[in-house]
């Protein structure tokens, strides 16, 4: 059972805000598993406002723990399901004129 799985949306937000690479999502995912998380956890959003779809496609080939995306089910199956299967996924309603997050 997973005791710690990191969440890295936030920092892909700042790597987003500052432009480029900086920090690097993926060096930062291998460097959590390095300190002893015993996962990664990502939240993509349609807006892409942290996670981006290439970081979705990437990360799984570094990622040597738990991988837990977590995020509206539409999103996920049509978009990352057919690419590779996580080993933990939590659907998330999202209703994008409100805002609103519902977990299920």
């Amino acid at each position: 059972m997973t005791k710690l799985s990191v969440n890295i949306n936030k920092i892909a937000t700042i790597r987003n805000a500052r432009g480029g690479n900086n920090p690097n999502l993926l060096q930062m995912a291998k460097d959590i598993q390095s300190y002893g998380a015993q996962g990664i956890t990502i939240h993509p959003r349609p807006d892409q406002r942290h996670i981006t779809y290439k970081d979705a496609i990437d990360l799984p080939e570094i990622i040597s723990t738990e991988f837990n995306i977590e995020g509206n089910p539409f999103l996920l199956v049509y978009n990352f399901g057919v690419l590779f299967p996580p080993l933990v996924s939590f659907f998330i309603l999202y209703n994008p004129w409100n805002g609103c997050e519902t977990h299920i």
